[in-house]
């Protein structure tokens, strides 16, 4: 008998942050915040970019850089921009209000998905200690690179699994989903 595709997949649960394996490996990392650099002058975008290099450079096990489109549902902020559109008077700021208005319309019928991209550090592990050390130095080396990040949450975990193995779409069965 064939096999589901769930049953290929060696997950055994996802708790506290940590995709558990089969094979007693852990999978964790940090969520990383984006940052537009470009907006920066050149000598601080040039300072981050060294930063990030010696930071990558000075990882000594195996990693995964992740990029990740999260689906964004728009409507808060369409609600928001015709809130303010109906609180100004100034006819400048309403044409602008307006176009956005129009763009996020377009989203929305067109049927484009709006998605925030999200960037994550992942690497594995079987030693909690190790684990958590790593998590600290991932912490602690992007905060040197002027970066803010946080160790990936169990709806992280998830999204990042629906995007390779869903085509994005939310899953709601078996390991995957386990608390």
């Amino acid at each position: 008998m064939a096999k589901t595709s769930e049953e290929w997949i060696p997950i055994r649960s996802i708790e506290n942050g940590v995709i558990k394996l089969d094979n007693n490996y852990m999978v964790t990392g940090v969520k990383v915040e984006p940052k537009n650099i470009f907006i920066l002058d050149q000598d601080m975008q040039f300072n981050v970019i060294n930063a990030l290099n010696t930071f990558y450079n000075n990882i000594d096990y195996e990693f995964w850089l992740i990029c990740a489109g999260r689906p964004v549902d728009i409507n808060v902020y369409l609600a928001n921009l015709q809130i303010q559109y109906n609180n100004t008077n100034d006819q400048q700021i309403r044409k602008l209000l307006m176009q956005d208005i129009n763009k996020a319309n377009m989203f929305m019928s067109t049927q484009l998905n709006a998605v925030d991209t999200e960037y994550f550090i992942l690497f594995k592990e079987k030693r909690v200690e190790i684990i958590q050390k790593r998590i600290q130095n991932l912490i602690s080396g992007l905060a040197n690179c002027t970066l803010n990040s946080k160790q990936v949450s169990n709806d992280d975990l998830r999204m990042l699994l629906d995007n390779f193995f869903n085509g994005a779409e939310n899953t709601r069965f078996g390991t995957v989903t386990s608390v």
